[in-house]
């Protein structure tokens, strides 16, 4: 008994049930985790290209209740909170916010943020709550909370949509401090997607390559940020401020929904929702008449093609026809 007591104060090692498995068995259940990762994907895709799918997305998924203290919001819920609930499309807006020793003051200190990329609704520092929110989200920090979410799933695909108003080395910047992101982010024009064609979902599971970024400018590639004219089509944004301009028209007046190209398919976006985000708008717009909508002018529009990115406000909130956005962008996707 003195033997070990004298063993335990002198430090002896630890038993050998406390050391850290070997390489080998660590390497066996990361190869184990990703075939039953694969095998999600195949029962829940089959052999589906992830152009062949659909997602539902959010617009302006950071202007929420819970990430910051915003008083006028797109979404309820957070952003981990979405991805928890089944969103796989976030749009963010990416502004450049110049540190204010002013705001700071008079603030009395709540205001106190570095220079760097957030997500702000507009200026950065014009009007507390509508066009930015406090706490301030950083751009890196929420695509952390992506990346994130994609290790702890890694059946799932996810894609950023960014309305991009910072320079090429900001934004640069700002994803280079994202923790894992090389592990994740999905490149298209690496894939050879042009002239291969878009993976299948299994593929992109099995490679681990599960996010991919879109920006509304160019010039991005070499960060893994692809321009959206080039890989996408989209239709004009709004459904007006009557919630009543249902047609389902081209973004881009050089890009037609139906665009046709020898042995490339472009995702199409599709976003479905009005000029100033409220509940009651949501309510009415995000049911039945989202579900008729694709079916009369978006799919005839497009080609006879399903969207592939469904974006709405409140993605929670429907009207009583029975069809919410998660169910219609579900419909979608047992069409063959």
């Amino acid at each position: 008994m003195v033997f070990l007591l004298l063993l335990s104060l002198l430090g002896a090692p630890a038993l050998a049930s406390a050391a850290p498995p070997p390489p080998s068995t660590i390497a066996t259940a990361a190869a184990a985790a990703k075939r039953a990762a694969v095998d999600q994907a195949r029962a829940r895709w089959g052999d589906r290209r992830l152009d062949e799918v659909s997602f539902l997305a959010t617009h302006n998924a950071f202007a929420n209740y819970e990430d910051a203290r915003w008083t006028s919001v797109a979404q309820s819920e957070s952003v981990r909170r979405q991805l928890d609930n089944g969103v796989r499309g976030l749009s963010l807006d990416v502004h450049w916010y110049e540190r204010s020793k002013w705001l700071c003051v008079i603030s009395f200190g709540s205001d106190c943020y570095p220079s760097d990329a957030y997500l702000c609704h507009g200026e950065c520092k014009t009007f507390a709550g509508v066009t930015y929110a406090l706490p301030r989200q950083s751009f890196h920090g929420t695509v952390q909370t992506v990346v994130d979410f994609l290790q702890q799933n890694p059946q799932e695909v996810v894609t950023l949509f960014l309305e991009d108003y910072v320079s090429v080395q900001q934004l640069g910047n700002s994803l280079n401090r994202v923790r894992g992101l090389d592990q994740v982010l999905f490149r298209p024009d690496v894939w050879d997607v042009r002239q291969q064609g878009w993976p299948k979902m299994t593929d992109l599971v099995a490679s681990g390559k599960r996010l991919q970024i879109f920006s509304d400018e160019g010039g991005r590639e070499h960060l893994g940020v692809m321009y959206d004219k080039n890989w996408t089509v989209s239709n004009y944004w709004s459904l007006g401020d009557l919630g009543n301009d249902v047609s389902c028209v081209t973004r881009w007046s050089d890009l037609p929904l139906d665009r046709q190209e020898p042995g490339f398919r472009r995702l199409f976006t599709m976003s479905h929702h009005r000029n100033v985000p409220t509940l009651i708008n949501a309510a009415l717009d995000n049911g039945a008449k989202l579900r008729d909508r694709i079916e009369r002018q978006c799919r005839p529009a497009a080609g006879g093609r399903d969207p592939n990115f469904v974006a709405v406000d409140f993605h929670r909130v429907s009207d009583r026809s029975g069809h919410t956005p998660a169910s219609v962008v579900a419909e979608l996707n047992t069409r063959d």
